[in-house]
């Protein structure tokens, strides 16, 4: 199955286009193992959310129907810089934070170091540092009163990747297309980084040259490859870190819609 240029496998854009949010996608319309693709409509990812105008807020929970906005930054993080207009919203609103075992200031900021083993390793100690939120992100996504759900952190990149890597692989969609999703945050980029830049907790952000602004798909692939060499994939990490098997299966069924049977040949 061919993917698009937006990395969907349709011909309906993954982009949500909003005045003052710079990164929001829906995770449908990507190619899953055995066939079929990710639901659309279900579950979004986004970089900060505070500046979303009136119109934005309006058409996140009309036409997209937002019921649920799960926030992965820190708490000082995310008290600091609110949450906008949708603070007021007829929305559900959990803050799970993810950030590295030995929390840093530089996990709202993406450290400074330039190799992609290095944005790689900084992905690996998300993940060590953050099961319990990403397992009760996990099941938030799984449970369909709470639909839809976007998440979010402030570039939309990092702690977003994770948590996106970790459900598209938990319901098999393939690493290529999970890097594929990834790289999308290189076209906003440039808008990201001049909103963020006006705020107290991101006036350290690398210039966008710098690799840790980058989001290059061999980043996105060598976590997943250490992820499945390690625990097997997102499903068994998951499992081990207390979502059941019901719960990882509720998680595919939520997320996963099945192709088409073909007709039989005459």
């Amino acid at each position: 199955m061919e993917t698009t240029q937006d990395g969907s496998t349709g011909e309906t854009p993954r982009w949500v286009e909003l005045a003052e949010v710079d990164n929001i996608r829906d995770l449908g319309g990507l190619p899953v193992h055995g066939g079929g693709t990710t639901r659309r409509g279900v579950v979004f990812r986004a970089s900060t959310l505070q500046e979303a105008t009136a119109d934005d807020v309006g058409l996140l929970l009309g036409r997209y129907g937002l019921r649920t906005v799960i926030d992965l930054r820190g708490p000082d993080e995310a008290a600091r810089e609110g949450h906008g207009l949708l603070a007021d919203a007829a929305v559900r609103r959990v803050n799970l934070p993810v950030s590295r075992v030995k929390a840093l200031v530089t996990d709202a900021v993406p450290v400074t170091t330039a190799d992609d083993g290095n944005a790689t390793g900084f992905y690996l100690g998300l993940l060590d540092g953050s099961g319990e939120s990403l397992v009760a992100a996990a099941r938030v996504v799984a449970d369909t009163d709470q639909h839809a759900v976007v998440f979010h952190c402030a570039v939309g990149k990092d702690r977003t990747g994770v948590l996106a890597a970790l459900l598209l692989d938990a319901v098999g969609v393939p690493a290529s297309a999970i890097a594929a999703d990834y790289a999308l945050t290189a076209q906003r980029v440039v808008r990201v980084r001049a909103r963020l830049t006006r705020f107290p907790s991101y006036r350290d952000l690398p210039a966008v040259e710098h690799a840790f602004m980058a989001s290059e798909p061999r980043v996105m692939r060598r976590f997943l490859a250490t992820l499945h060499t390690a625990h097997g994939g997102a499903g068994p990490w998951l499992r081990d870190r207390g979502l059941t098997a019901a719960e990882l299966t509720r998680l595919r069924e939520v997320l996963v819609v099945s192709a088409p049977d073909r007709p039989a040949p005459d």
